[in-house]
């Protein structure tokens, strides 16, 4: 949910053109921009830029507003925490293939150890050789 990122294609859109496309008026889009709930881009002027993933986010407030009765505030935080899930989400993929090219490198696998939410890594005793 994070509205400062740019759409891969770089398609960003004049406040007027993203307020009609949210259905608000620009006015909204300022206050929310004020209040940090959708932070579109600046032009070096200081125009703001929103992309189609910052109108989603409009249209998602509008949605928690109008039909949950979510106020702002409420709506502030589900945004905060959203953002925060989709970056801890982000970080388990990366651990989780850190933990794959870890046990690709090293050929032995992941044991949990009991009573504790530690991990460690065991590895086959290599057979001894007799003389």
């Amino acid at each position: 949910m994070a509205g400062a990122n740019f759409e891969a294609d770089g398609a960003t859109f004049l406040i007027s053109v993203a307020a009609e496309l949210a259905g608000m008026h620009a006015q909204t889009l300022r206050t929310y921009d004020r209040l940090g709930l959708v932070t579109p881009q600046r032009t070096s002027g200081g125009g703001r830029r929103y992309s189609s993933r910052d109108v989603e986010l409009l249209r998602e407030i509008q949605r928690l507003s109008q039909e949950e009765g979510v106020n702002l505030a409420g709506i502030k935080r589900i945004i905060d925490l959203s953002n925060q899930v989709e970056a801890l989400q982000h970080r388990v993929r990366e651990l989780t293939d850190e933990v794959q090219a870890s046990r690709t490198r090293r050929g032995g696998e992941l044991v949990p150890v009991p009573r504790t939410n530690a991990l460690v890594v065991w590895q086959p005793r290599r057979k001894r050789t007799t003389d």
